[in-house]
């Protein structure tokens, strides 16, 4: 079994990390906050000295991390895993990033004698905790043969997008109708509550009919409508995700308007109080600005 290497234990990294030492890899972590750390020590991981130390005791090294900067900097800035890498290892980015960034790691790593994979994460926070992620993977074959124990280990459902590359390109195209759903969701159910309707009414005919979408299936009805805007994807997450995708279709000359349109409400939400909530609180922050009461549920849906 080859020894894993996992660099970022956020909301989705802890739980993914978890996994794997509860299935029985050999694994050494590394995060800016010692919480996580001591919580995957506690399970069994050894925790690395600092990067070096990580990279010398894996053979594949995960990364998860919240942005292109932190990426870069990591696998191939100054003091970085490819700095201290060696011929064979194999860097699995799991994070959600800027095409071009992806492309970039690929090539240093291939000078380096390096592979690299991009398998960007599907589904919810809840769903990494039970193990349940769904992973689009950019790889060649032999690569995807060899990160695919791991992946199973993290998930159910493995996708293989195409050559490295691919992956943090479907993850945009995901991201982009999840995220662009939460605005629609936010001024759908800022209307019904205008108009004085049931909120359980309301949601039975639109999960009941082709207005349906996951985000108001799956999330809302267990955070914001549950009053619980705790993060499992922060509106902070979402505006960033959402620049990415514009960028990358601004590059490809594809227009988005209801994109553009959709991260500007982002926008108003991050630069309120809104930023670090779960992003199904875009349907609070309009119905605020609306002055209509919240939506809530009066319990939790079995």
């Amino acid at each position: 079994m080859e020894r894993i290497g996992f660099i970022g234990l956020g909301r989705m990294g802890r739980p993914m990390a978890s996994n794997l030492q509860r299935k029985g890899f050999s694994l050494t972590v590394l995060d800016v906050k010692p919480q996580p750390i001591e919580e995957l020590v506690a399970l069994g991981a050894r925790a690395a000295a600092d990067l070096a130390d990580l990279v010398s005791r894996s053979d594949i090294i995960i990364t998860m991390l919240p942005t292109s900067v932190e990426v870069l900097a990591v696998v191939m800035g100054q003091n970085s895993v490819l700095e201290h890498a060696r011929s064979g290892q194999l860097v699995l980015d799991m994070s959600t990033i800027e095409p071009e960034a992806t492309d970039r790691m690929a090539r240093a790593a291939a000078e380096k004698g390096v592979a690299l994979v991009d398998a960007p994460v599907g589904r919810l926070a809840s769903h990494a905790d039970r193990a349940e992620s769904l992973f689009m993977v950019g790889a060649g074959a032999g690569d995807l043969a060899r990160v695919r124990p791991l992946l199973d280990a993290m998930g159910t459902t493995v996708l293989h997008c195409g050559d490295v590359g691919a992956g943090v390109r479907m993850k945009l195209v995901n991201n982009y109708m999840a995220i662009v759903s939460c605005q629609l969701n936010a001024e759908a159910l800022t209307l019904s509550q205008r108009f004085g309707l049931s909120l359980e009414k309301t949601l039975a005919v639109l999960n009941g009919t082709t207005a349906y979408n996951g985000q108001l299936q799956l999330n809302w009805p267990t955070k914001s409508l549950l009053d619980d805007t705790a993060p499992g994807f922060t509106i902070d997450l979402a505006h960033k995700d959402l620049s990415l995708i514009m960028s990358a279709a601004n590059a490809a000359r594809v227009p988005m308007p209801l994109g553009a349109a959709a991260r500007e409400m982002f926008s108003i939400a991050r630069a309120g109080k809104y930023g670090g909530r779960d992003f199904s609180a875009m349907g609070d922050m309009l119905c605020e600005i609306a002055g209509v009461e919240k939506p809530r549920l009066a319990k939790k849906r079995q």
